[in-house]
């Protein structure tokens, strides 16, 4: 058993993991007759859940502090993955059909097909490429910042923020998934994607994306939410986020990567997000 002692030891964050992969447990123990690669998925939570257990000691060193302020974002790493074997590897019934519903109803079109043909740019799909893959430095550089200058306390609410926020968006894409327009529409024209962040982010969608994880976007979340951590640790920090975060918000639609709704959920996720942490650090002050 884990002592009580240990148990006060959990960082919130940390508490937050354990509720999420004792939730996926769960689901994936329900699907797993059908899906046995599921089997898998209950293995790895596992082990992460006990590494979160063996994490939580007073005397972990130097070394051992500075992975244990890291390790929840990177974790996710591990996580993402398992939303497509959750969801049977494209097997899952999608909500594309309600979601582009809605992008209807808002926009009378499906922005994210006609935006790039509307307002076609080798220039803009060069920058708004590059933008998106922007996404991983943005959400790890904080932090990394934060920890190297020993600055725990805003690192600590950065991993909270974060992880917050990517785990609300692997929850949707359990209970209702979205495949979205890159799985949905025919890729762009050639010339549109012939440049080097473009080939850069299709080489890691076709290695690493996970069907179903369209809506909300939490490629749009979770960099606003990093950026406005970081903004609350360092103001000159935060400023040099802006640009590319809004850049990739816009990107992810007109690179046809997520509909307008997935990135409109997504920013208005963050700014739940960043409310409520904020609110909740006055509250405990």
């Amino acid at each position: 058993m884990v002592s009580a002692t240990r148990l006060d030891l959990i960082r919130p964050a940390e508490r937050l993991l354990l509720g999420y992969l004792g939730i996926t447990v769960v689901v994936g123990a329900l699907r797993l007759p059908e899906q046995p690669a599921v089997a898998w998925v209950l293995v790895a939570h596992g082990l992460c859940a006990l590494l979160v257990l063996l994490a939580a000691r007073p005397d972990l060193g130097a070394f051992g502090r500075t992975v244990r302020e890291l390790y929840p974002l990177l974790i996710l790493g591990a996580l993402y993955p398992a939303i497509d074997v959750l969801n049977n590897f494209g097997g899952a019934s999608t909500h594309d059909a309600t979601v582009r519903g809605w992008e209807h109803l808002l926009f009378g079109q499906d922005l994210s097909r006609t935006w790039w043909q509307s307002a076609p740019s080798v220039f803009w799909s060069t920058v708004l490429h590059g933008a998106y893959f922007a996404y991983y430095p943005i959400i790890l550089g904080p932090l990394i910042y934060f920890v190297a200058r020993g600055r725990l306390d805003a690192a600590r609410r950065t991993t909270l923020w974060v992880l917050t926020t990517f785990l609300v968006c692997y929850l949707a894409f359990l209970v209702y998934p979205v495949a979205g327009p890159y799985y949905e529409f025919p890729r762009p024209d050639a010339w549109f994607i012939a440049n080097a962040p473009a080939r850069l982010v299709y080489a890691t969608l076709a290695a690493g994306s996970a069907y179903g994880a369209a809506f909300p976007s939490s490629h749009v979340a979770a960099t606003l939410v990093a950026t406005a951590a970081a903004f609350r640790g360092s103001r000159a920090l935060g400023a040099l986020l802006v640009v590319p975060a809004v850049l990739l918000t816009i990107g992810v639609v007109y690179c046809q990567m997520h509909y307008a709704v997935d990135a409109i959920a997504g920013a208005v996720l963050a700014v739940a997000v960043v409310a409520l942490g904020s609110r909740l650090e006055q509250k405990h002050k």
